[in-house]
């Protein structure tokens, strides 16, 4: 999408279609809504009066100017109420908006600034939300189909401010916006391709050109070469797998030993059928998104690449199938991880702590400073958090910064203990640990096995985002399906790295 900013009055704005808000409670429109009732002779104020527009969240109304405007039409979205007020109801807003715009037919779309003017809000950071909430709610998923594909695109934006002053603040938070859009949308298309297309090999193909296009260094490798390194515990999951597992490692500013270091540790399972613990086959089509945290790495790593962001960055992402053939690993086997610490596999099904095992303990190659997996891990997590949060564990420091950027971009995470006696969970009688702890607290016991693989005590964190990967309701900014969950959240986080 063509993204600008232009400096003038919203209601001087020759445009296919102009954006306005109005707050929840509001009887006389002021700044620039009330300019654009003012010139449309109190339409809004007729609407409101009539009780036909209250300014409630995301509810909007269209109308025509018929020459009283150089607009075409002028899309009204309520804001809610002021108090409630945050970058995300603008973000909900501006999607809210830009929906309407392309049902309506609308090609380029002229809006204000949610939250620029009297929502408070911090011009860039307004600009940078506005931004992600439009094209994340534009976002359709339709490469795959062949029939009824939608005819209706909004290809362009334009931001209107009347102070010039701030135009170039808004300029600069556009172009964050658009990057971690972007980023999310790789990361929504990766999710919602099904595993006979998403395959480790076809995760590999993208974080290539994603290196192509941004200058990322990437590397890519395969399974004899993981063999040799003795990432044994990755190989395990892949056994079973008709398709060839790989390591992804995709690194930004590559060799900058005078940048601090982070590594991000994304989990690729490109399908799940839980290997020789079978799933239930109920709903199995979901585990094409048993890689949702690959693809926020992969999304992410393509983000900081744009940005580009004053660090060394890693994306590390283990891919391969979990898949049940004779080759397939079984419950009671005992496999040697990277970092040499033997695993008992109780529950096949608990396969992606044993790629990130091996994944998080590569990552000391680099010598980060910082380490952050992410993957749809355990259903715990839905149980525990529900639809809202992710769960976050790990270094205090590293929780704390996940969870200010969680806030920011509402891809929220609520931190879960690390104490001791999980691990009493994970005691095997036959290797140094299991790779389960049962049901009692499943998702911390499966952090505490992660946390056991990483080197050197480097500060780490694991991100568990199961059940959020996907969604079957749509929201503002967020269609049905893929979700993108993580790949806004680690991108804020590297971008306040110095805060």
């Amino acid at each position: 999408m063509l993204i600008d900013v232009t400096v003038g009055a919203i209601q001087d704005q020759a445009a296919q279609a102009i954006v306005v808000n109005l707050f929840e409670g509001v009887t006389e429109p002021g700044g620039a809504t009330g300019a654009v009732d003012a010139a449309l002779g109190g339409q809004i104020r007729a609407l409101i009066a009539g009780g036909d527009f209250r300014g409630k969240r995301n509810e909007v109304a269209v109308l025509y100017p018929h020459d009283a405007l150089p607009a075409q039409r002028v899309i009204l979205v309520g804001l809610g109420k002021a108090e409630k007020f945050s970058l995300d109801v603008a973000r909900q807003a501006a999607g809210t908006a830009a929906a309407k715009a392309r049902d309506l037919g609308v090609t380029h779309l002229h809006t204000i600034v949610h939250g620029a003017g009297i929502g408070g809000c911090d011009p860039e950071q307004a600009a940078q939300a506005l931004v992600e909430g439009t094209l994340l709610a534009l976002y359709r998923f339709e490469e795959l189909k062949t029939q009824d594909l939608a005819d209706r695109h909004l290809d362009a934006l334009t931001l209107v401010e009347f102070d010039a002053e701030r135009a170039d603040a808004l300029q600069t938070g556009a172009r964050v916006g658009q990057a971690m859009a972007e980023g999310a949308m790789v990361a929504r298309n990766l999710v919602n391709r099904p595993a006979n297309v998403a395959t480790p090999y076809h995760l590999a193909q993208q974080a290539e050109k994603i290196a192509a296009e941004t200058g990322l260094d990437v590397q890519i490798i395969e399974e004899d070469e993981l063999e040799e390194m003795g990432m044994h515990s990755f190989l395990s999951v892949s056994h079973g797998g008709g398709e060839p597992p790989c390591l992804i490692v995709l690194e930004h500013n590559a060799g900058r030993k005078d940048l601090p270091t982070v590594a991000l540790v994304g989990k690729g399972i490109t399908f799940d059928t839980g290997g020789i613990s079978l799933k239930p086959s109920a709903k199995m089509e979901l585990m094409k998104g048993d890689m949702g945290g690959a693809a926020a790495v992969i999304g992410a790593m393509q983000a900081v690449a744009q940005l580009e962001l004053p660090l060394h960055v890693v994306g590390i992402v283990p891919a391969t199938e979990n898949m049940p053939d004779a080759h397939a690993t079984k419950p009671g086997d005992v496999v040697f991880s990277l970092k040499g610490i033997t695993i008992e596999i109780i529950n096949t099904d608990a396969e992606g702590r044993l790629i990130l095992a091996d994944g998080i303990t590569y990552a000391d190659t680099f010598a980060p400073d910082a380490i952050i997996d992410i993957a749809t891990l355990t259903g715990g997590r839905v149980v525990a958090l529900g639809a809202h949060a992710a769960a976050v564990m790990g270094d205090a420091g590293l929780v704390a910064r996940l969870q200010a950027a969680g806030e920011a971009t509402r891809e929220r995470v609520w931190e879960l203990p690390l104490f001791e006696e999980y691990g009493e969970q994970l005691k095997s009688q036959v290797a140094d640990v299991k790779n389960v702890g049962g049901r009692e607290g499943s998702s911390i016991t499966a952090g505490f096995f992660l946390s056991k693989f990483v080197c050197n005590d480097t500060p780490w964190c694991h991100i568990d985002i199961a059940g959020l990967d996907q969604s079957d309701k749509a929201a503002p900014y967020a269609p049905k399906g893929a979700t993108g969950y993580g790949a806004r959240l680690l991108v804020e986080t590297l971008r306040r790295w110095d805060a």
